[in-house]
């Protein structure tokens, strides 16, 4: 009924033998994935402006260049000969990046330089103090702005700091990011394209409620107080502030709708005249495009409006085209995927560029007439790169199957292409402008060749509505088909992210290998509501929370007990986060499924999650109670079959460890027996040399429950 379709299979082992392999020990899995074990590649790759040069960072302490038409790299600068003649304490090119083609700017946060590799001098440009966060460079002006607590300041070329703000109310944040960086908001500072204005984003947190976290590494214990608004309880209150630096005047913007809707993706004009600003109620299935005079703060028009009886969700700013401020491009997903629309700036559209029935992820650049941007492309475990001209013609530049990162030469003739796929660790390519490989400047070995590994099919199986799903299942080395093999799944299961991707190991972690060659299967599916397959794929756990995620969890579980090597009756799971949520709901609301789950960080119940992300696919919980009630892991506890571990930061700011308390405390009123483990003055993730704690204490508790 449910087949899995091999689409190629990933084989790490090499024709050495058994003796000559090393074993992969869990601390290096954990340790040493993105440092020995990493594919090999050109570091920090950028385009010389105006040239057909390029420059690239070996070890990250040699600035290496090389051209188009000579690929042979000559080191341009390296990190000790820069510091002894800037008398500065740089460890590496950090924040690097061409001013023209003989000077760049490198800073490390704090302190900034201009280097000119003609003259072999530079300049301090500033340093700043530390404490400060948020350093935003303009370019031009040589501008900077940071955030120090919850103020903005500004640093000039002349050596003057200017106070944008002077909050002394801490419930006033401004130059942050805001709404808990939903709606692809990653910063608060936005300068203008000339680099005399900047815009801000400003919240009000009077009333929202103070979460209390315990700094228990201090005598007594200290509470740190956070701001946490809850779904249905009261939420910060936005607004975006354009300061001028020549008139240091201050205008806001404030939402028009509802003091407690949200502002997002802001943009400048490219005459600098105009802020456009995203407004989206608190429901989340309205949004309005507005644009405000960037002198007062003053409202001008609502360029257009979208509703979805589900939600809106805008990621991406207004896009202006290069020397226009009457034409800009939106990224949609009103017709089901993200795509391109091109409008005038009275908020008609002009053309809709694009028809996809693929993910558009982001618009890179705009040249020659063209815009070129990354999208998954036919397959979703891809990511492609295309443009489209403003006719409406589309070409997909990248030919290869995989995933691919690219930046364009200033001319727009060349590519850089970082390429992986299922079969290829990395290749760094130059392509031309019609997307034909020109130049191999480096292919990395397999960094994996000399390690006992097994390897990783691609498949997928079939929903209970017709839907194609994609799989993972990673093998042992020696896996032989006439055993029966215990299964770990990893899930994670919610909006935004994908598991599986047309990559170097398929997106998989190298615990997964590691705990493969314990004996183990293990097995992911992405399932209904997860990332890169549009809106219809992803909106149906529409206040529904783990629904349907579980159905697609278990067409899995109902495959893997198809195979003749699958032990049906030592099947675990493990997640984080959203996937700890999906973890212990197959526990307790599908009993007897799984005998054993790990769940990091789960939500347990959505009313103790934040408004912003849990409003947007539950509503409120007045609004929905029924979904609440039923998605809440505090109404199945008395379900729970097996052996369960439950693991959560102490200092956790986005999942707080109220859920995991609360159900502890659940389980303790039912007499329920149960496991939990805390990791003080941890946050959400368990990083730092504490990870391999924590997963030895994952895979370990599996291995020791799941006889």
């Amino acid at each position: 009924m449910k087949q899995l379709i091999i689409l190629v299979t990933l084989v790490l082992m090499t024709t050495s033998t058994f003796s000559q392999q090393k074993e992969l020990t869990l601390s290096d899995a954990v340790t040493q994935q993105y440092r020995a074990f990493y594919p090999k590649s050109l570091s920090m790759f950028s385009w010389v402006p105006m040239t057909d040069s390029y420059t690239y960072l070996d070890g990250y302490t040699a600035l290496m260049k090389a051209s188009v038409r000579n690929s042979k790299a000559s080191e341009l600068l390296n990190i000790k000969t820069f510091n002894e003649r800037m008398n500065s304490k740089m460890y590496w090119f950090s924040g690097f990046e061409w001013k023209n083609k003989n000077e760049f700017w490198v800073n490390d946060g704090f302190s900034f330089f201009s280097y000119n590799v003609v003259e072999q001098e530079g300049r301090l440009l500033y340093k700043l103090d530390e404490g400060v966060e948020n350093t935003t460079f303009h370019n031009g002006t040589e501008h900077v702005a940071f955030t120090k607590e919850n103020n903005i300041h500004i640093s000039t070329g002349a050596g003057l700091t200017i106070n944008v703000t002077d909050n002394t109310n801490k419930n006033i944040v401004s130059g942050q990011a805001i709404a808990r960086s939903e709606f692809g908001i990653t910063g608060g500072l936005f300068w203008s394209p000339d680099g005399e204005s900047l815009a801000f984003y400003q919240k009000d947190e009077t009333d929202v409620h103070d979460y209390p976290l315990l700094d228990n590494s201090v005598t007594p214990g200290a509470l740190e107080l956070i701001k946490y608004p809850m779904t249905g309880q009261p939420s910060e209150k936005p607004s975006v502030g354009i300061y001028n630096i020549k008139s240091r005047s201050t205008s806001f913007i404030q939402p028009r709708e509802g003091v407690e809707n949200y502002l997002t993706n802001v943009s400048w004009t490219k005459d600098n005249r105009y802020v456009v600003v995203a407004e989206v109620n608190r429901g989340q299935n309205h949004m309005w495009l507005n644009v405000y005079d960037a002198s007062n703060g003053m409202f001008i028009r609502t360029l257009f409006e979208e509703k979805n009886d589900k939600w809106i969700e805008p990621e991406h700013p207004a896009y202006f085209l290069d020397g226009k401020s009457n034409e800009f491009i939106w990224i949609s997903e009103r017709d089901g995927y993200n795509n391109l629309y091109h409008y005038n700036f009275e908020g008609e559209l002009i053309k809709q560029l694009t028809t996809n029935e693929f993910v558009l992820k982001d618009i890179v650049d705009y040249k020659n007439g063209k815009i070129f941007f990354t999208a998954t492309g036919v397959s979703p475990l891809d990511t492609k790169f295309f443009n489209v001209t403003l006719s409406g013609r589309q070409s997909e530049i990248t030919r290869l199957a995989g995933t691919h990162k690219v930046s364009i030469s200033s001319n727009g003739k060349y590519f850089h292409d970082h390429y992986s796929s299922h079969e290829v660790p990395s290749k760094d390519l130059i392509l031309t402008g019609s997307g034909k490989t020109l130049k191999t400047l480096m292919e990395s070995p397999n960094m994996l060749s000399e390690t006992e590994l097994g390897g990783a099919e691609v498949g997928s199986i079939t929903a209970n509505d017709g839907t194609k799903l994609y799989t993972r299942l990673i093998k042992p080395s020696n896996f032989d088909p006439s055993e029966k093999y215990p299964v770990l799944v990893y899930v994670y299961g919610g909006p935004h992210a994908q598991l599986i991707t047309n990559s170097w190991l398929d997106g998989a972690s190298l615990w997964m290998y590691w705990m493969a060659e314990q004996g183990y299967l293990v097995y992911t599916v992405d399932n209904r509501g997860s990332g890169e397959r549009g809106f219809a794929f992803e909106s149906q756990i529409h206040r529904q929370l783990g629904k349907v995620e579980m159905e697609d969890q278990l067409s899995g579980v109902a495959y893997l007990k198809s195979l003749p090597y699958v032990d049906a009756d030592r099947l675990a799971v493990h997640g984080w986060s959203f996937g700890g949520f999906m973890a212990t709901s197959l526990m307790l609301r599908q009993p007897g499924v799984f005998q054993v789950a790990v769940a990091g960080g789960p939500v347990t119940d959505w009313k103790y999650y934040e408004a912003m992300y849990g409003e947007r696919y539950m509503d409120m919980p007045e609004e929905n109670l029924e979904g609440y009630e039923e998605a809440s892991l505090l109404t199945h506890a008395a379900n729970l079959e097996g052996d369960l571990l439950l693991i959560h930061g102490t200092i956790d700011n986005v999942v707080v460890m109220q859920h995991n308390l609360a159900l502890v405390q659940r389980f303790v009123e039912l007499g329920v027996q149960m496991d939990f483990f805390p990791y003080p003055m941890h946050e959400h993730n368990v990083r730092g040399k504490d990870r391999v704690h924590l997963m030895t204490k994952v895979l370990e508790y599996v291995i020791e429950n799941n006889q």
